[in-house]
């Protein structure tokens, strides 16, 4: 744990100013806490990695509040850290005002977009929605009633993004699958609720739902917990979150935050900037999780018919509609 997580209180500035070194990179977490089980902790992990693979050194904070992400890039860039990495579409907007005024800091941000991108800084975005089809396959083949759920934080086209990819893959499966899509909230509080999250999710199992996937951060544990004391299957999300409930999480979507936080920090004062990456299937950016976990409860069937599809969607020959296409998942009514 770093000397200041919690707070960007006058003690943290100062300690963060004296004991900065030149070129040490920094993360900011999005709101919900580093320690998510999910999202943020996928970009810690990645950090995390860096420092044991590299031997180097990084700063975190978590932020507390909405006004505390400006203050944050400011006084990290400020003290001289390089890169600045984010996590979190809130702050892409921030970010690309405050890179201006550090023309000579790299800023990363993963999940952001801006309509036009800073030569100092890097945007990384992932196909979810190509990961999602993996998953919503696999909630087919593995549900009993025929009923399954989707949970997501905010409601935000980000979410609407998982959940239009996970309705294409259960419907390819089985085309009367029953899919019940519920959003936790329209704040950022929606990220990190797992009492709402638990409600949401006994709400669908009371409708018949045997096969719930979270893409909801923080509320996305609580909607793994009540799956598990009902004794149906979830989906996890971002990082491999099968171990949670090991034998009741039928696998976990992963969108490998960490990778692009490892390699952003990695990189250093090399890192490309000035332009949108996008990591999909066919990066590894997206997938699914296997371990010994889950391995009971996904059959050989399953495997190979997932996998498949992968390849598909990788060679071209099957096309996952994204929501953002058209701003509506002919899949999915939210």
């Amino acid at each position: 744990m770093t000397f200041f997580t919690k707070t960007l209180g006058t003690v943290a500035a100062l300690a963060l100013t004296a004991g900065a070194v030149l070129a040490d990179p920094a993360l900011i977490y999005d709101l919900g806490g580093k320690f998510d089980k999910s999202f943020n902790e996928a970009a810690f992990n990645g950090a995390e990695r860096f420092a044991s693979e590299t031997g180097g050194t990084y700063k975190d904070i978590e932020i507390q509040s909405e006004a505390q992400r400006e203050q944050a890039l400011r006084r990290f860039a400020e003290a001289g850290f390089n890169p600045i990495v984010t996590t979190g579409f809130a702050i892409a907007n921030i970010m690309g005002e405050v890179a201006k005024d550090y023309p000579e800091t790299k800023f990363v941000n993963v999940d952001g977009w801006l309509p036009e991108v800073p030569p100092n800084v890097l945007l990384i975005n992932f196909q979810e929605h190509q990961g999602s089809y993996l998953v919503g396959m696999m909630a087919a083949m593995a549900s009993k009633s025929g009923t399954i759920g989707f949970i997501g934080g905010m409601d935000i086209p980000l979410i609407r993004h998982f959940g239009c990819g996970y309705a294409q893959g259960a419907k390819a499966v089985n085309p009367d699958v029953k899919i019940i899509a519920n959003m936790t909230g329209t704040t950022p509080t929606a990220w990190n609720d797992p009492v709402k999250g638990s409600e949401l999710a006994k709400s669908q199992i009371s409708q018949g739902a045997d096969v719930i996937y979270a893409a909801a951060g923080g509320t996305g544990v609580g909607v793994l917990q009540t799956a598990a004391d009902e004794n149906i299957l979830s989906i996890g999300v971002d990082s491999n979150q099968n171990h949670l409930h090991p034998g009741k999480v039928l696998t976990s979507m992963l969108k490998r935050v960490d990778v692009a936080v490892f390699e952003a920090m990695s990189a250093g004062a090399d890192l490309e900037t000035g332009k949108f990456m996008t990591l999909g299937l066919a990066e590894d950016g997206v997938g699914y999780a296997m371990d010994d976990n889950n391995a009971p409860l996904v059959s050989e069937e399953m495997k190979t018919a997932v996998d498949a599809a992968r390849q598909q969607i990788i060679d071209g020959s099957l096309n996952v509609v994204s929501y953002y296409e058209n701003d509506s998942c002919p899949a999915l009514q939210f």
